[in-house]
């Protein structure tokens, strides 16, 4: 299989995790890859049609894209529990609500990095985060409970975005007044999978 990736994106991130997780990380041909919704990756369109990464081709069928996607299949292609059926719906729902809080976390980077300055708008930015800070309250309430469980797709998927929010957003402080939720994710970010996919400084 060949995956359709770049180093920074949490996307990748999750599902790189998800193959360590579940001893197919050698199965896995990485291919860089990556853009902006300015100027979608190239090299993408016969994998993804949206020019967007991670995509994993297979050799028996046609690309996945979406992390969400490509994490369920992994998990089914090894057999694994990482969707307990049990927990299914409550772990959908903490994966999308990582998910949500990159969406919002990668909009305001975009903000920043794309937009001319005078065309910038800061209480869209500060709407974003908003809704980054809502969902991690709601993380670090609701849902630590699943948090401190067995390991699972949501807990990888909040993994990732909080490691995102680290290399990006790191003078928000998420950890401030969330400390459940920081403390799970100190042990969490131990883990060999987190540290073998940890992107570079930038």
């Amino acid at each position: 299989m060949r995956l359709y990736s770049s180093s920074t994106s949490p996307y990748v991130r999750k599902v790189l995790v998800t193959l360590h997780e579940t001893g197919q990380f050698s199965d896995v041909e990485e291919i860089p890859a990556s853009g902006t919704p300015l100027a979608p990756a190239d090299r993408l369109p016969a994998a993804n049609p949206l020019g967007k990464v991670p995509a994993l081709e297979r050799p028996d069928g046609p690309a996945l894209y979406d992390s969400r996607v490509i994490c369920q299949f992994l998990n089914a292609r090894a057999g694994a529990a990482l969707y307990n059926p049990a927990r299914y719906f409550d772990i959908l729902t903490i994966e999308a609500t990582a998910d949500g809080i990159l969406d919002a976390a990668l909009l305001m980077v975009y903000e920043a990095r794309l937009r001319p300055e005078d065309k910038q708008f800061p209480d869209f930015v500060e709407g974003q985060w908003r809704k980054v800070a809502q969902a991690l309250d709601v993380l670090n309430t609701r849902w630590i409970s699943h948090l401190l469980g067995p390991l699972d797709a949501g807990q990888i998927a909040v993994g990732a975005a909080l490691g995102y929010l680290d290399l990006r957003h790191d003078a928000r402080n998420w950890r401030q007044g969330r400390d459940g939720l920081a403390d799970w994710y100190a042990a969490f970010a131990a883990r060999d999978s987190m540290i073998a996919t940890a992107p570079p400084a930038a």
